[in-house]
């Protein structure tokens, strides 16, 4: 089994930055995947970008060029740095890891952009 624990979301206003961080902990010798999804009431999960172990990376396109995930595997840590952030981007944020899929997944961090 993997542990997935968030940390770093909260209020901001439009425009403005935060940074999630996800550790890993427990069976992880094997994750390969590890990514952000994100979740508004009522609409479907949708990834936000995700990163291997080999550090390929995948983002939504509505958050190219503002958001930027990176992984220290040495510490077993995932982090999304997020720029320039909109009303839009409010969400529910998941951690999320796996070999071959998504299999882990965190209890989430809300994250609220004002406008």
């Amino acid at each position: 089994q993997v542990q997935l624990v968030e940390s770093g979301g909260g209020l901001v206003q439009a425009g403005g930055s935060l940074r999630l961080s996800c550790t890993a902990s427990g069976s992880i010798f094997s994750i390969n995947f590890m990514g952000w999804y994100r979740q508004v009431l009522g609409k479907q999960r949708e990834l936000v970008a995700g990163i291997t172990s080999g550090g390929t990376t995948n983002y939504a396109d509505s958050v190219k060029g503002r958001f930027t995930i990176s992984r220290d595997n040495a510490k077993n840590t995932v982090y999304l740095q997020m720029t320039s952030l909109k009303p839009e981007d409010t969400a529910v944020y998941f951690c999320a890891a796996g070999v071959l899929r998504y299999d882990y997944w965190g209890q989430g961090t809300q994250v609220t952009v004002s406008s």
